[in-house]
């Protein structure tokens, strides 16, 4: 995929000020990681009366494949092929837009601390897109864009230059060039078009992307007289989502008609006293559900293995009901500043006589680790590689045995829906695999049945139809003798 911003210039504003609207230094050729690949930022010409800046995406097409939503499940036959047979390398698409976003970032939001006063500026601009797919052809393309102030140049591409009568593709050349526009409209105006042409995206449209329609459409989509076209594609044709959105903006169009801001049309309800509801972070998400089911096990005497900076020992030292709680790990380093978060050292004796932090490494056995209720192996088994794994499995459910273990991990499925985690990387650095929910689920089942256990799964934060949870979650449960015996 491949894009270029230039720009006109002379000695008192020369055309390299668009370096520090881009915030990158003509005299560089930088590269960033984006969610499917690799962007490259680089200038093929840059001097005082012409400066060319030009944005190369690399797709990693394995990691499209990988982690792409459909994954040839379903829908028409040829599907399977398809996620392998596709223009997204090459094509401006919903991924051009996700990389623009990122790597101009401050010059979307029209930041420039270097030139303040061009980026509120209209520059002379000449945007081109070598390959576009437009759904609806140049004549959409000129819809959605002249309006904005362009002059377009969309030029189809034909299927083949050998056999013209095949006719053309579904493809254009698009040249755009404008003289009153600031580069953060033009940029916002792509960041939202070019995924309502090839009526395509990558990703899961959930219910913000109707705030991210809204800040890129700011000041030229309440306007547009294709504004429902642009909403509905842009928001993969969800009618909830669409609706949400043209009502927002039906209320600054309204707004702006009347010489009055939003909040002032929109009255009809008083506003709430209390401040806006913030999302639970997935670790505090992660630690409730924890203790959700050990509260439902009865367990009294708690190993916590792998606990790194103590953050579920100390939510399990308010609950009364544990009554014994260590907290085991391999770093020596993790324990020192879990036991000053804890602050053992100020901690009353009554409270200090339920909690032990000890050094141990759960890849041998450990006669310390016997006895108790319940263990908790949270976000552990994807640090270890994966030939020690079985050496954990027996440290655990064979060695110590206790009744319950709870073992939780990340979903790599989910991971499609952060589009700022790089292609083919996992959440975390020391990550050595990260499980499909098959996966988990496979190796959970033979775990249980080699050291006689049941096993049952939920899911921890919100359950994406598409690809499950941010987090999977397996409770174990040592079977009782007559279980055993059925067995």
């Amino acid at each position: 995929m491949f894009l270029t911003i230039s720009t006109r210039g002379d000695a008192a504003h020369p055309a390299t000020d668009l370096g520090y609207l881009l915030h990158k230094h003509p005299d560089k050729a930088q590269k960033f990681s984006t969610s499917y690949g690799t962007a490259h930022v680089f200038y093929p010409e840059a001097d005082d009366r012409r400066c060319t800046a030009a944005l190369l995406l690399e797709i990693d097409t394995l990691a499209l494949v990988r982690r792409g939503k459909d994954k040839g499940r379903g829908g028409a036959p040829d599907a399977a092929l398809a996620q392998y047979v596709n223009d997204r390398p090459y094509a401006a698409s919903s991924l051009l837009a996700v990389a623009l976003s990122g790597v101009f970032s401050s010059a979307l939001r029209g930041v420039c601390a270097a030139r303040p006063e061009r980026a509120a500026t209209p520059l002379p601009l000449r945007i081109e897109v070598p390959a576009l797919p437009a759904r609806g052809g140049p004549g959409l393309v000129r819809r959605l864009f002249e309006p904005l102030g362009w002059t377009v140049t969309a030029e189809p591409v034909p299927l083949d230059t050998e056999f013209p009568e095949w006719g053309d593709s579904r493809y254009v050349r698009l040249v755009l060039e404008a003289e009153t526009l600031t580069l953060a409209e033009a940029l916002r105006h792509l960041y939202v078009l070019l995924p309502v042409l090839d009526d395509a995206k990558h990703y899961w449209v959930s219910s913000d992307e109707v705030d991210k329609l809204l800040r890129a459409g700011e000041g030229w989509l309440p306007a547009h007289p294709e504004q429902k076209l642009i909403t509905s594609r842009y928001l993969s044709r969800r009618w909830s989502l669409t609706r949400k959105a043209m009502e927002r903006l039906e209320l600054v169009r309204l707004a702006e008609a009347d010489d009055s801001e939003v909040e002032e049309i929109d009255n009809a309800v008083e506003a709430e006293t209390e401040a806006e509801e913030r999302p639970t972070p997935l670790a505090v998400q992660r630690r409730e559900a924890i203790l959700a089911a050990l509260r439902d096990s009865g367990a009294a005497r708690v190993l916590d293995l792998g606990c790194g900076q103590g953050e579920l020992v100390r939510e399990l030292l308010k609950d009364v009901r544990f009554t014994e709680i260590v907290g085991l790990d391999v770093s020596v380093r993790a324990l020192t500043i879990a036991s000053r978060r804890l602050k053992l050292d100020r901690m009353g004796e009554r409270q200090a006589a339920r909690v032990k932090l000890v050094q141990g490494s759960l890849a041998y056995t450990d006669n310390r680790l016997k006895g108790y209720d319940a263990a908790v192996l949270s976000e552990v088994i994807e640090h270890l590689d994966l030939p020690r794994l079985p050496a954990l499995e027996y440290a655990v459910f064979g060695h110590a045995r206790p009744r319950t273990v709870l073992v939780t991990t990340p979903n790599v499925e989910y991971n499609v829906r952060w589009e700022t985690l790089p292609a083919g990387h996992a959440r975390h650095g020391d990550h050595r695999f990260e499980w499909t929910r098959e996966e988990f689920r496979t190796w959970a089942h033979k775990v249980a049945e080699r050291h006689g256990y049941t096993v049952e799964f939920g899911p921890i934060g919100p359950e994406d139809p598409e690809v499950g949870p941010p987090t999977q979650m397996a409770l174990f449960v040592i079977r009782t003798e007559k279980e055993a015996k059925a067995a």
